[in-house]
């Protein structure tokens, strides 16, 4: 491929547009990210798309650096062997290194009837369909958010600011990463906004029916629009192109972020499963994985080891409509501290993170090898160490 080191990262959010950015620090490498939209989508805000608030979409040319070559395209396969990416409209393209930045979409629900009569709420694709429906629906419709955790209690809050009558199923509790007195300042204002919260054991949702939801007690709800907003799932581009996967289809690779199938192949962001111990799927996580992803290909091409991934959580926030929001202060090891604000505060930290998502790319943009993030150091090589000594244990 000539003297230049060809780049193709797969996945345009935010762990592949972080990666893009990063790799060009060196001037003979050439970057391509290959994305099924020509839009950047700051998923933070699919809540907001779907209520109407804001339109989730950001121009490319804002956030990629100069000289990345954007292929608005889906790879359909990737052949090891020939380093080449398989595209579904333009033939292909060929890499010296592979960023694997697919990312994540609306898990495939279990549930009977949630594929037929739910709507997901993960992608762009599935927000614009649901805000299309919702317009299409009296306001006075009962809309049943099913899920929890950050995306169904931020959509469901969103819904009910507009005045709609909104139930909110957990299935176990609000806000599973919240302190417990976090929890119920969440429930205090989904209250508020007239959210109906139904949570506990035995309310996970059992089938989904047309205008109907079943819970696992016995009971029989009305819904006329039902979101589907429990668990995530990735694409299968990894698995269909027969490079190890985990159980539910993210990469295989070691803590330096490279496939355990090929040291041409770095992954990134949620579809990546670093010693089959991926770490939680946020934005947050996903642009610093990237970053990482982007010093493993440098560090090969430079002939140096790359390093192991060294990453310390922060913090986590739901938004409560546009009035009020939670910033949950957490321990490095992804714990809730009993620190957090709330209220106005709460609200503010929440939409400066949501702007930095997006900014933290435009930075890495203008000034490549800028993006850092706190370390650890001692709670993953401590998960790391605990599991190889059960895997050691279990095969005596």
């Amino acid at each position: 491929m000539g003297t230049r080191t060809e780049v193709v990262v797969i996945g345009g959010g935010y762990a592949g547009v972080m990666a893009a950015n990063r790799m060009r620090q060196r001037d003979d490498v050439t970057v391509t990210v290959v994305n099924p939209r020509g839009v950047f989508v700051p998923r933070l805000r699919l809540h907001q798309f779907v209520g109407g608030t804001h339109d989730a979409a950001v121009d490319y040319q804002e956030v990629l650096a100069e000289g990345v070559d954007l292929v608005v395209d889906n790879a359909t396969r990737i052949d090891v062997a020939g380093r080449t990416v398989t595209l579904a409209d333009r033939g292909s393209v060929g890499y010296d290194y592979l960023i694997y930045a697919v990312g994540s979409l609306s898990g495939s629900p279990r549930v009977p009837g949630a594929a037929e009569f739910a709507y997901p709420v993960a992608t762009w694709e599935a927000a614009r369909r649901l805000r299309s429906v919702l317009l299409d629906t009296p306001m006075t419709a009962m809309v049943t958010v099913v899920g929890g955790g950050p995306v169904g209690v931020e959509t469901a809050a969103e819904l009910a600011e507009q005045g709609r009558s909104v139930r909110l199923v957990c299935g176990a509790v609000v806000g599973p990463y919240l302190h417990p007195s976090a929890r119920r300042t969440a429930r205090t204002y989904l209250t508020k906004l007239g959210v109906e919260v139904i949570e506990g054991p035995a309310t996970s949702v059992t089938a989904v029916r047309s205008g109907t939801v079943e819970l696992g007690d016995g009971r029989t709800l009305a819904s006329q629009v039902t979101i589907w907003a429990a668990g995530f799932g990735v694409p299968d581009l990894a698995d269909r192109s027969g490079l190890r996967t985990d159980a539910v289809g993210r990469l295989l690779t070691d803590e330096t972020l490279t496939s355990i199938d090929s040291d041409r192949i770095v992954a990134a962001g949620d579809a990546s499963a670093p010693s089959d111990l991926p770490f939680r799927m946020s934005a947050y996580i996903a642009g610093c994985l990237g970053a990482h992803a982007a010093d493993t290909v440098l560090a090969r091409i430079a002939g140096k080891r790359p390093a192991p991934i060294n990453l310390a959580f922060q913090a986590m926030c739901f938004s409560f409509g546009r009035g009020a929001g939670i910033f949950q202060l957490l321990h490095k090891d992804d714990t809730a501290k009993r620190l957090y604000f709330t209220g106005f505060l709460g609200r503010k930290l929440k939409e400066f993170s949501c702007a930095a998502s997006v900014k933290h790319l435009m930075t890495e943009a203008h000034k490549p090898g800028s993006h850092h993030w706190p370390t650890d150091g001692e709670h993953r090589p401590a998960l790391l160490r605990a599991r190889n000594e059960n895997v050691t244990t279990a095969g005596v």
